[in-house]
């Protein structure tokens, strides 16, 4: 594998159209990488040139101040910083270390989605080189059918040099973290109050995120796991303790430390039974392989979603709007262990089965951006059948030799 960087300057289009025609010239695969992002296996058959965008990070905000423009190698650490400290934010995600582009072409995930929507919903147009080397300008009157799929399965078509977002004041200067961590004895009272908290995607919109998760914390238990959540609040603490007076009231064994949790699955509602049942299997890996069950957490997450549902369902390929809920199992195992990596694969189908058997009335979802590549394609793109048809489509006129395929590729039939 080899690994080619762009350069900045006047001649870095023309470096990248150059490097895409070579390995199609030569037969050689292609990746474009700007962060460090990407769970799935299809990244493990790669074998060819990875195109680094990191030095394509200029940050440009333009004389409206509604919008920027923003490098293809813009990680979401830099684009936080630079835009607050002149007083402006816009949809990012929660790590630092990704790429702005490795989420938002999925759709994006993030703090402000509440108010503002994803990343992708904020995307107002983009520079794009395609498979063939062409390069364009895609929005919404150029290439407008593209600009629809790059906004949730833009990984499948192209690589993206710039683009254009909108941008926001950015209001308030104090937020409020509150993290817990419970005994497993707590979970029906701590769901429920979840429930009751979220109100099925009405989420108070200034509560950004919460997340939480099942792990082993030894000098707590070593015979079950903990339950861990934390709440990231836009305003001050008296405002957002209001809103976490039911979790203050269900007994912690300690409140202060930091947990950092962050992923996905497909919810609306938690299910308390499947809830339950996930974590005695927890318990139950605690006594059958403990350094297994150390390795492991299971991860929930909950964002204020108003500013997601107030976007058209059909105005872009990011297909599971009504999603409230993101999930996650990951258990590290290191290699050279088969056995148990093979029994770390059956316990997160187990979670993975427990938690859509606790919603029998939807389909089986899984954001892209934490697709492992072992669902299909509906569960990764959607179950309309126009929506897998017009990505198809839209593959094959742009790029009808699937070059671009290692990052939750779209199969053309």
């Amino acid at each position: 594998m080899t690994l080619v960087r762009v350069q900045t300057g006047r001649s870095y289009l023309l470096t990248l159209t150059s490097q895409v025609e070579y390995c199609n010239a030569n037969s050689i695969d292609f990746l474009a990488i700007n962060g460090g992002h990407g769970l799935s296996a299809s990244l493990g058959t790669f074998n060819g040139i990875q195109i680094s965008m990191r030095q394509l990070d200029n940050i440009d905000i333009q004389p409206s101040n509604k919008s920027a423009w923003f490098g293809g190698g813009t990680i979401v650490g830099q684009v936080i910083q630079t835009l607050w400290d002149k007083g402006f934010v816009t949809t990012t995600g929660g790590c630092d270390c990704v790429g702005m582009l490795g989420a938002g072409l999925g759709g994006g995930h993030g703090r402000y989605e509440g108010l503002y929507g994803m990343i992708s919903d904020n995307m107002l147009q983009l520079n794009v080189v395609l498979a063939n080397g062409s390069a364009i300008r895609v929005n919404a009157t150029s290439h407008s059918d593209l600009f629809w799929a790059m906004r949730g399965a833009g990984h499948n078509f192209g690589i993206v040099t710039s683009y254009e977002m909108n941008i926001w004041p950015s209001g308030p200067k104090t937020w409020h973290y509150h993290n817990y961590v419970w005994r497993g004895e707590h979970l029906e009272l701590v769901f429920d109050a979840l429930n009751k908290f979220h109100n099925n995607g009405s989420t108070p919109v200034n509560m950004a995120f919460n997340s939480g998760s099942f792990a082993m914390n030894t000098t707590i238990t070593n015979e079950e796991p903990i339950i861990m959540w934390s709440f990231a609040y836009r305003g001050p603490a008296e405002e957002a303790e209001r809103h976490l007076a039911p979790f203050n009231a269900i007994e912690s064994v300690f409140e202060h430390g930091s947990v950092h949790s962050t992923s996905t699955a497909g919810l609306q509602v938690y299910n308390l039974t499947a809830e339950r049942l996930i974590c005695d299997g927890f318990k139950r890996r605690v006594a059958q392989d403990a350094d297994l069950a150390a390795g492991t957490v299971i991860i929930h997450e909950g964002y204020s979603t108003e500013g997601v549902d107030a976007v058209d369902p059909d105005s872009s390929a990011y297909p599971f709007r009504a999603d409230y809920h993101l999930m996650l199992f990951d258990a590290a195992v290191p290699h050279g262990q088969p056995a148990r990596q093979e029994a770390a694969w059956a316990w997160a189908a187990e979670v993975r089965d427990k938690w859509n058997e606790g919603q029998p009335n939807r389909a089986v979802h899984a954001y892209v951006n934490y697709a492992t590549g072992m669902e299909t394609l509906e569960e990764r793109y959607g179950h309309d059948r126009w929506r897998l048809e017009k990505l198809r489509d839209l593959k094959a006129r742009y790029d009808p030799k699937t070059r671009f395929r290692y990052y939750n590729p779209i199969v053309v039939e």
